[in-house]
């Protein structure tokens, strides 16, 4: 049974993957229609009004520590995405993504409780300068400092998400995270481009960013990370750089190099250790009710 479930929770984060970088490319498409924090605000508002019409939290039966993971996820969760869309602006998204996963690898490092944890982050990292491609001397370095940012924020998201999750039963605590996302960032997007909320095309690719990189991935992991540990969980976000540099290519036309697909390579196979590493390692308590 433990077993299924840890299958089951690979599953949710590869679909997660997925959905983020095909939003993300979504993203990258409306900067020439809008602002990164308007991007951020579409995201967050749209996804919060999802969550809130399908999970209707009871707010009022929340203890105060449930409502101050609940807040600190929130502003977790603008830091990550307006740092991202920050970097995506001056980066590919491939290697935009590839800067960000430092932060869940550190995480990953720093959790771990046995060597061969240990082997598998390392061949990860490696991945990880590998899918830089030779050019990082060429890379922007104000979109490097907030992808950086934005993987630090990552790696707080994966803890207060777990931290939710174990508190919190369902997806409730993930909507209101998103509305007080929401709340934190719309009020900076409607004075950066407030027409920007009243254009038809505008309004419907952030909706489809919002589905596809919040509502989709998030709830995704949410559920992930209450059946395997936050390390094991931050080893397996290493895909990320694959997924979007893949999802980059196809969608956005940005090539890979023969450095970057040796990188693609080495990141997987140190993915695929993680999940064996998984089955030797016991997931969270479950969430409290």
């Amino acid at each position: 049974m433990q077993r299924d479930g840890r299958a089951s929770a690979v599953a949710l984060v590869g679909l997660g993957l997925l959905c983020q970088e095909v939003g993300a490319s979504f993203g990258v498409l409306m900067f020439g229609l809008t602002n990164p924090v308007a991007v951020v605000a579409f995201r967050l508002v749209f996804a919060a009004m999802i969550l809130l019409i399908v999970t209707r939290p009871r707010v009022r039966s929340f203890a105060g520590r449930q409502w101050r993971g609940i807040v600190l996820l929130g502003v977790v969760l603008t830091t990550m995405n307006v740092a991202f869309y920050l970097a995506l602006e001056r980066l590919a998204l491939g290697v935009t993504v590839t800067i960000e996963v430092l932060g869940p690898l550190v995480l990953a490092v720093v959790m771990a409780k046995k060597k061969r944890a240990w082997l598998w982050a390392g061949l990860a990292f490696v991945g990880v300068a590998a899918l830089g491609g030779g050019g990082w001397d060429r890379l922007d370095p104000l979109g490097v400092m907030f992808a950086l940012i934005a993987g630090a924020s990552w790696a707080g998201y994966i803890l207060a998400a777990a931290r939710v999750g174990r508190e919190v039963a369902g997806v409730s605590g993930l909507a209101l995270a998103m509305t007080v996302g929401a709340v934190i960032v719309l009020p900076a997007a409607l004075v950066i481009d407030a027409p920007a909320f009243i254009n038809p095309t505008i309004i419907l690719l952030g909706l489809g960013v919002a589905v596809l990189s919040s509502v989709i991935p998030y709830t995704a992991e949410l559920f992930a990370l209450r059946k395997i540990t936050e390390s094991t969980f931050s080893v397996l976000m290493s895909l990320g750089p694959a997924t979007a540099s893949i999802v980059g290519w196809l969608v956005l036309g940005q090539h890979l190099t023969v450095l970057e697909i040796a990188g693609i390579v080495l990141v997987v196979a140190a993915s695929m250790g993680a999940v064996l590493a998984a089955g030797r390692t016991a997931p969270p308590a479950e969430p409290v009710a």
